[in-house]
């Protein structure tokens, strides 16, 4: 249910959600997005998640990413002005998106009239090698709401333990757990006891090419287990699920195994075909793909295997852990 404010506040109540047709959920609609999400009715998507394209020069095979940036911001404010227009009242939009244009976009998205409430940093390992500036190997994810106090956050969801819990063993300390703090990092793996889930710089591997979880169609693809955490914590079961850039499909599907319904669009004729290929494989209640510590998927350095003095790999002993990263 939506979370209510505690007193009493001057802004306005949220007006009543509407529902969606019966029609539209449960596909991917291929189709231009701004288009297509012109055809949904008002108010009636309860949390929307968008991976739009960076405008980085990525090739697509019916899009063209690489506009003036004038052009690109126009386009962006067109189909986040959709996705205002159909989210429901206490809805949530999520938007991932690159260093290039983060600070535009969560700016142009406030114009519009969402609230932002977190800007949550995605950390991958598996990023993109660069030559002539640090290597790509984080995403902006900015959680905005529609009504600035009255919205879906299933806090108990997502809650994990806290220190006092895990180290101090504090009578004191909250038993439900508790939710994210930011932190930085630069290897995981190697400080077990920080870099924890309840941190909004969130570490999840990128799913590279030669994983198991990789669909195979399309070369951006979000790990289950950070749309899961979103999934959860922004939407409720039977809520719908909507994702203007389908690509891949990872949103519908994660929503489709978390009992959610779902709702999507694609431009492209073949991911839309593949993506919905996908999404027949799967039956609500799977589990999700992908560790859901991502700690423990990775070996850590002293698991690894150091160089020699000639620069040779030396044998070390296999980690103890079961990688989701396993090569087909």
């Amino acid at each position: 249910m939506p979370t209510k404010p505690k007193k009493q506040s001057k802004v306005a109540p949220p007006e009543e959600a509407t529902l969606l047709p019966p029609e539209w959920a449960g596909s991917i609609h291929q189709g231009d997005c701004v288009e297509t999400m012109a055809k949904i009715p008002d108010n009636c998507i309860q949390l929307a998640f968008a991976d739009p394209p960076f405008n980085i020069g990525y090739e697509y095979d019916e899009y063209d990413d690489r506009l003036d940036s004038e052009k690109y911001l126009d386009w962006c404010k067109e189909w986040i002005s959709q996705v205002y227009r159909i989210v429901a009242p206490t809805g949530a939009f999520w938007l991932a998106i690159g260093d290039e244009y983060a600070a535009e976009l969560k700016v142009l998205s406030q114009q519009l009239g969402f609230h932002c409430r977190s800007w949550v940093i995605w950390y991958y390992t598996f990023g993109v090698n660069c030559k002539f500036k640090f290597t790509r190997s984080h995403a902006h994810l900015f959680h905005f709401v529609k009504h600035r106090e009255v919205f879906t956050f299933n806090a108990d969801d997502i809650r994990v333990p806290s220190a006092r819990q895990l180290v101090y063993n504090d009578k004191r300390a909250e038993s439900k757990g508790r939710l994210p703090d930011d932190t930085w990092i630069l290897r995981p793996q190697d400080i077990p006891e920080a870099f924890n889930a309840e941190e909004d710089t969130w570490y999840f591997p990128r799913v590279a090419g030669t994983f198991k979880e990789r669909a195979g169609f399309h070369g951006c693809q979000m790990p289950e287990q950070l749309l899961g955490r979103i999934i959860r914590a922004c939407s409720n079961p039977d809520d719908v699920v909507f994702d203007p850039f389908s690509g891949s499909a990872t949103t519908l599907a994660v929503a489709k195994k978390l009992n959610r319904r779902f709702l999507g669009c694609e431009l492209s004729k073949q991911y839309a075909e593949m993506g919905t290929q996908r999404l027949s494989r799967i039956t609500p209640g799977d589990p999700l793909d992908g560790a859901a510590d991502p700690k423990v998927s990775a070996p850590s350095t002293a698991e690894g295997r150091p160089l020699d003095d000639r620069g040779t790999k030396k044998k070390s002993p296999r980690s103890k852990h079961k990688s989701s990263e396993t090569l087909f």
